[in-house]
């Protein structure tokens, strides 16, 4: 219905920047647009004394934005947002000042004689900016995309890339009560009445606030890309939001054997599949990911070092190809085991409290929410975070049982579960090859691939998860002493880089390479099976792929290892810490020596699992050749899907089945892109306003660069130049890691954890790196294209040429 005032028989219509505002003017209510005066770039080129004259008499000395109004912006078939110059902040009583303002914005735009410079009185002392799409731009999903800054009082900071931004997607047809935010349903009200009056639902608009609370219009156009839009993404997400409403509710039930009266669902806690699989993975990765870990594999590890054993509870979930980790089982996970169940719903409902209320913990739960062992700070930081959660004598036995967990973990000897999974880990290694035969058919090069799955998950990522859980422990417990004082983060640092991991050989071993002391077949032999997407089948192989060493081929310096020792006061210390936490099991020797074998360790078992699972992929693929299934196909399909085809006939030509089955899924696909869902479900609300929480990055070493970034996929060619730049991928998967030996200057992850494969290489090489530093700055980085980061100050921040 058009707002009150509005003709409903007369049809809006669109012009240029400056002519839709001077049309919006005296028919919105809900929203105020400053006062402007627009003339073309011809009356400049005419007369810009007359033009001058006019536009000082119109502002009489104000503050004012000089903007671009060209022709071919905000039209119905194109935007060119951002195309043009923009000048703010110009004072209309400094003739010069307005002069030079005019000319740079009239000679940013196309030549077209009858492009407009509009002039706007200057919005001071703004609280708020943002922008507001009535639909998703890319897909037509029907949500209201709100973006919006509210700390640099800048009336450009979203468009421009600045600051740091809110965002948020609210179905567009939620009930009102769903928005708890005043300030949102304030900015929902604009965009409703500029839909009504424009008679367009499809609308780019761009506001501000003031601190006084009034509401400024700067832009409204028409969305461009509104004529790519599928007709039938809006009936399917409305049917589909009302499956997954129901699906939210049955996850939050009472669940037998698992204690907390709900869960929360985030795509970073634990497991974090943001980080490995990706937000939105193909069938066939998000299916191996649950068969190798997030089925069983990662509670049974758990429950073999001492935590509790939570049955047959599965971590992941997937909405729609959204992959989400169960919270409410993953907290149940760290529960030592034997504690009682009082005391255990006690914490599990407590840690919900916390995360809850701080979700940018969401990726840190380990070091911020849960305490998953004892370490240097335990006892002060569950009494500031949980101060009334246990009494003293429950406190005393929560404290007792994971007194005993760490310590077993610690406790040097054979039946340490570190060393067993290490262990257990080289098994796969001497036997986890795949022998091909080439007189195979179809079905044995398929149980090949199943034989092999099921050896990567028994020796492989069974141990993964008991060597990373070791690592974890290794890593609060240093963290730890550098808080309590024991060590310095510089000697923190200097440590860590002391541990020889699996990369720092790869790095070592391509510098043979490119100095000719060691053959590429030899190299490739080695290292040939790491793929920058570790799931996924269309991600190549280094040994797949021609461009690995297509470079000038120019020797790299030996990255040298340096030593590390403790000095008397360090080793003093951290033992009377040791001692007062209960955990002189070991000296602070040798928990250095445990936390090295942890940390290298974890990427040993890594590197050595993903061989196995990267030969299983190479197995599916001819498999898939045999079929005549390409790997975008196979991507599409589900592993237990194609698994069970050997235990279970096909009674169709299988072919036809599984080209159906990846059309299926790729249809799928498609449609969950326009899917709009939060990092972080908590309920049922955040099924219609998802949240894009703000993550904070996790800063690497103390080191810091600036200079030239490039954006890498996991189908980026190997020979890119990436030497002095400053390296942003979207995820910190190892599969990168031949980014170290081509010289960036740094890292920088859109996902990723602090303890994540990727931090724990850029803590070996001495590299700056900001891992996981989330959507919206990963974004306003990558468009960036040049970047400045200081790993010690812990600021990231986009170089701007203007």
């Amino acid at each position: 219905m058009p707002t009150d005032g509005v003709d409903a028989h007369v049809r809006f219509e669109f012009g240029t920047k400056a002519e839709t505002l001077e049309r919006l003017q005296p028919l919105v209510r809900g929203v105020s647009i400053p006062p402007l005066h627009h003339f073309s770039v011809a009356d400049w080129a005419v007369d810009p004394k007359r033009v001058l004259n006019a536009v000082r008499s119109r502002f009489a000395g104000a503050v004012v934005a000089v903007r671009s109004s060209a022709r071919v912006e905000d039209s119905a078939l194109s935007s060119m947002a951002g195309a043009f110059l923009s000048k703010l902040g110009v004072s209309s009583s400094d003739e010069a000042e307005l002069e030079h303002a005019i000319d740079r914005v009239a000679g940013s735009m196309t030549g077209n004689s009858r492009d407009q410079v509009l002039v706007q009185d200057m919005v001071t002392e703004v609280a708020v900016s943002g922008v507001i799409m009535t639909y998703d731009m890319v897909h037509g999903a029907p949500y209201y995309c709100i973006d919006f800054d509210e700390e640099t009082g800048r009336t450009d900071a979203v468009t421009s890339g600045r600051g740091i931004h809110k965002g948020l997607f609210v179905y567009r047809y939620a009930d009102d009560a769903m928005v708890r935010s005043t300030r949102i349903d304030a900015f929902l009200g604009v965009a409703r009445e500029l839909e009504a009056i424009c008679g367009c639902s499809a609308l780019d608009i761009e506001f501000g606030v003031a601190k006084s609370g009034q509401i400024f219009l700067f832009q409204v156009r028409r969305m461009a890309l509104s004529r790519n839009w599928h007709p039938v993404m809006e009936r399917r997400i409305n049917r589909q939001l009302a499956h997954v409403e129901q699906f939210v509710r049955h996850c939050s039930r009472r669940r037998g054997g698992i204690l907390g009266a709900r869960t929360i669902l985030a795509i970073m806690p634990d497991w974090n599949p943001a980080e490995i699989i990706g937000t939105t993975p193909r069938q066939l990765a998000a299916s191996l990911y649950r068969e190798l870990i997030t089925k069983a594999t990662w509670r049974a590890a758990r429950s073999d070092m001492g935590y509790r054993d939570i049955g047959d509870g599965e971590l992941m979930v997937l909405i729609n190809h959204h992959p989400y980790i169960d919270v409410r089982q993953s907290f149940n996970s760290f529960l030592p085991a034997g504690l009682g169940n009082d005391i255990c719903e006690k914490l599990v409902e407590a840690w919900l409290d916390r995360l809850e209320a701080s979700p940018e913990f969401h990726d840190k739960i380990e070091f911020e929410v849960v305490s998953t062992c004892i370490d240097f700070c335990f006892e002060n930081d569950f009494r500031n975070r949980y101060p009334d959660t246990l009494s003293p004598a429950e406190f005393d036995v929560f404290h007792g049982a994971l007194t005993a967990l760490t310590r077993r973990c610690l406790l040097p000897g054979p039946a340490n579960t570190l060393d067993l999974s290490l262990d257990r880990a080289r098994h796969l290694e001497v036997h986890g090859r795949a022998q091909i035969d080439r007189d195979d058919d179809a079905y044995a090069v398929l149980a090949r691939a199943q034989y092999l799955l099921g050896r990567c998950e028994h020796f492989g990522t069974y141990s993964f998860a008991v060597v990373a859980r070791h690592a974890f422990i290794a890593e609060s417990i240093l963290r730890s002493a550098v808080r309590r004082g024991a060590l310095s983060e510089a000697r923190l640092t200097a440590f860590r880089r002391s541990i020889r991991t699996v990369t720092g050989s790869m790095v070592a071993e391509y510098s043979l390479v490119c100095r000719g002391e060691l053959s590429r077949a030899e190299f490739l032999h080695k290292f040939g099976h790491l793929r920058p997407g570790t799931y996924e089948i269309t991600s190549l192989r280094y040994d797949e792929r021609d461009d690995l060493f297509n470079d000038d081929m120019r020797g790299i310096p030996e990255v040298a290892l340096p030593d590390f020792a403790l000095i008397g006061e360090e080793r003093a210390a951290i033992e009377r810490l040791l001692e007062q936490a209960g955990l002189d099991v070991v000296d602070a020797d040798q928990l250095l020596d445990y936390s090295r074998r942890a940390i290298a360790g974890r990427e040993q078992v890594k590197f050595i699992f993903t061989r196995t699972l990267s030969d299983a992929l190479s197995q599916l693929v001819r498999w898939g050749e045999y079929l005549g299934l390409s790997r975008d196909d196979l991507s599409h399909l589900d592993w237990s899907e194609i698994g069970h085809s050997l235990t279970l006939p096909l009674m169709d030509d299988p072919d036809r089945h599984f080209l159906d089955a990846a059309d299926r899924g790729r249809r799928s696909m498609a449609a969950a892109h326009g899917f709009r869902l939060g990092h972080i479900i908590f309920g049922v609300r955040d099924i219609y306003v998802a949240t894009l929480n703000r993550s904070v990055p996790n800063f690497v070493g103390i080191g810091s660069a600036s200079g030239m970034s490039v954006q890498l996929t996991a189908n980026t060619s190997a020979s890119i130049d990436v030497r002095d730049r400053i390296v942003c991928i979207e995820n910190a998967d190892p599969g990168f890691d031949w980014i170290f030996t081509k010289g960036p200057s740094a890292l920088i992850t859109r996902f990723g954890g602090a303890n994540s494969h990727m931090a724990i290489r850029c803590a070996e090489l001495g590299l700056p790196a900001a891992i996981g530093c989330g959507d919206q700055i990963f974004q306003r980085i990558v468009e960036a294209g040049c970047v400045e980061i200081d790993c010690s100050a812990k600021t990231l921040r986009p170089i701007y040429a203007r």
